[in-house]
């Protein structure tokens, strides 16, 4: 699995863990709905941390717990 696809993932999986819609998210965390559909969608695969430290921070998690999963254990190499 490549880091796109991963966060879209961890995205997902934090939504449905606090219980909330990705327009909930997006509203809590400061960034737009079309930003946040970009990420979960894969139009963009290069999220930036400061998006997600805004996620983070509407979640009231820090970037180690969201990074903080399985998902990001085994990642395809980026540089071929």
């Amino acid at each position: 699995m490549d880091i796109g696809k991963a966060v879209c993932k961890r995205i997902l999986e934090l939504c449905t863990e606090h219980n909330i819609t990705l327009n909930k998210l997006a509203t809590i965390s400061g960034i737009t709905q079309s930003t946040l559909n970009n990420i979960v969608s894969g139009r963009n695969n290069s999220t930036t941390i400061s998006t997600i430290k805004k996620i983070c921070d509407g979640l009231d998690i820090t970037i180690q717990e969201f990074f903080n999963s399985k998902l990001f254990d085994n990642l395809e190499q980026e540089l071929k």
